[in-house]
């Protein structure tokens, strides 16, 4: 398969971009393997809050941002945190990105996620869905399935950073001393 007009050029000195999108409420181990694991492939990962008013969550916008901020530090420039409200795929031109960042579980992501590529490539064809397989030993939680876990005091350590499993602890369970 040789070069055409729509194979994009690839330069070596080009910093790439991606954004990962999503409500992060709050950040799993599930994500940030994706986010560990885009970081191979781009130079920089934008995780993108997105702010949906239909959807109450549990944390805070901010108490988001911070617990997102302590998974990587301030050492770590190739990892920034924002909010958008938009579509991903506006919001990933304005900001240079090159790629949106997908995570699936299952086959049962894939369906949906592979309609919103469509759309997104429909809607600016510059910008790629890169599907990552999320890590075998992440693939049956989520952010919801964790916090019903901790509502009922189930034990989620190791499938999420201590600091976030204090922050549940803590939101459900008032009189937690950790």
């Amino acid at each position: 398969m040789g070069y055409t007009e729509h194979t994009p050029k690839i330069v070596a000195s080009e910093k790439t971009t991606a954004v990962y999108p999503g409500t992060f409420d709050p950040i799993t181990n599930g994500h940030i393997d994706i986010i560990q694991r885009a970081l191979g492939l781009f130079d920089r990962v934008i995780i993108a809050i997105a702010i949906n008013s239909q959807k109450k969550p549990l944390f805070s916008l901010k108490e988001r941002i911070d617990l997102i901020n302590q998974c990587f530090g301030p050492e770590n420039d190739r990892v920034q945190v924002d909010t958008t409200s938009g579509l991903i795929v506006d919001y990933a031109e304005e900001q240079g990105a090159c790629a949106i960042v997908r995570g699936l579980r299952a086959v049962s992501d894939f369906d949906y996620e592979f309609q919103l590529a469509l759309m997104n490539r429909k809607l600016a064809r510059k910008v790629d869905t890169i599907f990552l397989m999320t890590g075998f030993r992440w693939i049956y939680i989520s952010s919801s399935i964790i916090k019903d876990a901790a509502k009922h005091n189930g034990d989620i350590s190791g499938l999420v950073p201590i600091h976030v499993q204090k922050a549940l602890q803590n939101k459900y369970h008032a009189d937690y001393q950790g």
